[in-house]
């Protein structure tokens, strides 16, 4: 039995150095190196912080609206809604979402709606959407602010992000960083 304590307290102890003080102090000075330093993207407007790495409920017609969230926007707890495409349930709220886009953005057709501004994403919480989800939303905010639609179209392409390398991912817009934009657009 002594044959077998002592090297598993030893492995036990090296093991504790290892994963609880070592690994914690790389991953912790690696993210000193990133763009808020591992504090995660926190951005303030207005007297208030919010996080820009998740995703914020905007359903004023002055902004542009977020991807519809299955847990809310509640960053406590993500995850999808687990519902297929013939769950009726599922298509019930697609639906609802798509006449109440439709309603609050008369010009636009149907099929012209994007796929990411009617269903969420696997974790509820994506704080980015599509380039169309931005460009399809132009009119009603044009309309509402009073702010020429060129002006608009630029703010969003000031504000695309492109794909990693230029190679991986799609280009997509942080729709927070997006709607401070506006709100400091004159």
């Amino acid at each position: 039995m002594k044959k077998n304590i002592l090297p598993a307290i030893r492995l036990s102890l090296a093991l504790i150095v290892f994963l609880a003080i070592l690994y914690p102090l790389t991953v912790w000075g690696i993210a000193q190196f990133s763009p808020d330093s591992g504090k995660g993207g926190v951005i303030e407007h207005n007297g208030k912080k919010y996080y820009s790495n998740i995703g914020q409920s905007f359903t004023e017609d002055k902004y542009f609206w977020s991807r519809p969230s299955a847990v809310n926007y509640n960053a406590a707890g993500s995850g999808g809604s687990n519902k297929g495409p013939s769950n009726e349930e599922y298509l019930a709220r697609v639906h609802a979402r798509i006449d109440t886009f439709l309603a609050y953005n008369p010009d636009i057709e149907k099929l012209a709606i994007p796929v990411d501004l009617i269903t969420a994403s696997g974790s509820g919480l994506d704080p980015d959407f599509s380039v169309q989800a931005a460009k399809v939303q132009v009119k009603r905010i044009a309309k509402v602010r009073n702010i020429g639609e060129s002006k608009l179209l630029e703010l969003i392409d000031r504000q695309t992000e492109k794909p990693l390398f230029g190679l991986f991912g799609p280009e997509k817009i942080n729709v927070l960083k997006l709607n401070i934009a506006l709100d400091n657009l004159k």
